[in-house]
């Protein structure tokens, strides 16, 4: 890290020495887009980055010393320039202009954390972006100097692009010093080493799925956005788009279209959000893809779909090695989305609420899945917060013939010798999805491993919880006598959760861990409880409409689903 620092600093001091642009070949369009709310925040002074809120009005925002490096390069990403933009009046251009120019003169010269080259490919964009709003009424003199700072940052990155991890990271950092270098007069000559850079990433990095090693739906959205923006900038300045790039957006589009759920969002596993309302058909729109979904994995998901109804399965092993530093023990879990209504969910990321949350949303818990008391499918090491030291491998994954999968991972196999498959099938309807779990010693192998478990647990049982974690607008009561459990949506759908025999039932508190937010939402999971006695356990459900519920539903209140809270 400190070897990268003093690398990153010479670089930008070599970068000061070139002769800076006089202006841009043509207008820049603005393409990022942002969110009124959070720009109204930062217009009263409350800062919310990397899951951090910080109160100071009348602030500016480099006079905050959070001593968090997600904040800062939040931060010094100029990401916020968006949302003010969102806002886009006369209080919102003064207060982007200003903080501009301040760090312009603080950070310019290549002082603070901003100075990395995925930062600053991130920052490149930004500011070509909102070039307009932010050079609307500024001096000759300040203009020269915004100019200087972009010329600085697009030699530091031509030098520096080399140092960027491999996948979102680089792809953000050629992506920049592409976007400004077609931008910039006299700057063009730093774009073709770049294009061809990206063109080896997109086929080195985005594998034949369409899908990325990290398996982080939301990752694979932001590399999505940054290729068509790529593309674009290609395309308007007159040069041809390399044919692995060209093809990396027409994989990745019918991946993300199999990671959709019904309301326009995408599933939650590995360390994504459900992006921001309208991203993704952004993104899809302007990669001018209209290939379907297909019918196999899409970067180790897979998809039921019927009727107005979605569900996602984590299919596939987590990712291992640097892709796995936020990979979580989720294997076989699943969500539901009914209509505009997400049902069952994961719990999501806890990486903007802090270590222990972060460590806690990647647990096998934190899932719709099934769990063995006290163990995680896949495990993480002590005191390696960012590492899965033994991760679940999915033993089978095959379509059951009428509707589902039938599905099967060894997570346990090394521990207490036991294998879990997980059958579900969701009606033609999309009114029923029928499940199966099982939890069992295969082999006689499996069965003396189990044996030995158990005599260490002086005979005592093994118990296993299988969970159904709910969004937060979904209200659950136990019904039938608590054989039963009553989910009622905000559209006035009512889904009803059955068990095909005589396991425990109950609700329990849960959470929702979403970005954007001050602290996770409070939630309710569905728990069945049970015991594994011999060397085998099985547990069958449904979760159907009730007879009552129509078969579409005018659903238009959305809330406000990004608002802090």
């Amino acid at each position: 890290m400190r070897v990268a620092q003093v690398l990153n600093r010479l670089a930008v001091r070599r970068a000061a020495q070139a002769a800076p642009a006089k202006g841009f070949v043509q207008q820049p369009e603005p393409r990022t887009i942002g969110m009124f709310a959070r720009g109204r925040q930062l217009m009263s002074g409350h800062f919310l980055m990397a899951g951090r809120l910080i109160e100071a009005p009348g602030t500016t925002l480099w006079t905050l010393a959070p001593g968090d490096a997600a904040f800062a390069a939040e931060a010094h990403g100029f990401g916020w320039l968006d949302d003010l933009a969102a806002v886009g009046d006369m209080a919102a251009r003064a207060r982007a202009q200003d903080w501009t120019w301040d760090w312009i003169a603080r950070f310019g010269r290549g002082r603070g954390p901003g100075w990395t080259p995925d930062v600053t490919g991130r920052r490149l964009i930004r500011w070509i972006n909102h070039a307009i709003f932010l050079l609307n009424g500024r001096t000759p003199q300040q203009s020269q100097a915004f100019f200087a700072a972009l010329s600085v940052q697009v030699e530091f990155a031509a030098r520096r692009w080399p140092a960027a991890r491999p996948g979102l990271p680089r792809f953000e950092a050629l992506t920049g010093l592409i976007y400004a270098g077609l931008a910039l007069s006299g700057l063009n000559h730093h774009a073709g080493a770049a294009i061809t850079a990206l063109a080896a990433d997109c086929a080195s990095e985005i594998d034949t799925q369409g899908g990325i090693r990290t398996r982080n739906p939301e990752e694979l959205l932001e590399v999505l956005t940054l290729l068509t923006w790529a593309a674009q900038a290609l395309t308007e300045a007159g040069r041809a788009l390399p044919a692995p790039h060209a093809a990396a957006i027409a994989r990745i589009a019918p991946c993300l279209r199999a990671l959709r759920h019904a309301d326009g969002g995408l599933a939650r596993f590995h360390g994504g959000g459900r992006g921001m309302e309208g991203w993704l058909d952004l993104a899809l729109a302007a990669s001018g893809v209209k290939a379907a979904a297909g019918a196999g994995p899409a970067m180790g998901y897979l998809r039921l779909a019927a009727g107005r109804t979605t569900v996602i399965i984590d299919a596939a092993d987590p990712p291992g090695g640097a892709a796995g530093k936020s990979a979580h023990a989720s294997t076989l879990a699943f969500e539901l989305t009914s209509g505009r209504r997400p049902l069952i969910v994961s719990c999501g990321s806890g990486v903007p609420f802090g270590q222990v949350w972060a460590r806690a949303g990647r647990a096998t818990v934190s899932h719709s899945v099934l769990a063995l008391e006290g163990y995680s499918s896949s495990r993480l090491g002590r005191g390696q917060a960012d590492a899965l030291i033994e991760r679940a491998h999915v033993v089978m994954a095959r379509p059951d013939g009428i509707g589902g999968y039938v599905l099967a991972h060894d997570g346990w196999l090394r521990t207490h010798g036991l294998t879990q498959t997980r059958e579900l099938t969701l009606s033609p309807d999309g009114r029923r999805l029928t499940g199966q779990d099982r939890l069992a010693a295969e082999t006689a192998q499996g069965a003396e491993m189990l044996a030995r478990v158990v005599a260490r647990r002086r005979g005592e049982a093994l118990q296993f919880h299988l969970r159904f974690h709910l969004h937060p607008d979904v209200e659950a009561a136990l019904d039938l006598g608590g054989t039963a459990v009553s989910l009622v949506l905000r559209s006035g759908e009512v889904w009803v959760f059955r068990l095909a025999d005589a396991s425990k039932l109950g609700i329990e508190a849960s959470v929702y861990l979403e970005k954007g937010r001050l602290k996770p939402r409070s939630a309710q999971q569905i728990v069945v409880s049970g015991t594994l006695t011999g060397l085998e356990a099985c547990i069958g459900w449904t979760l159907a409409k009730a007879q009552d519920t129509p078969l579409a539903i005018r659903d238009l209140d959305r809330g406000d689903s990004n608002a802090p809270a």
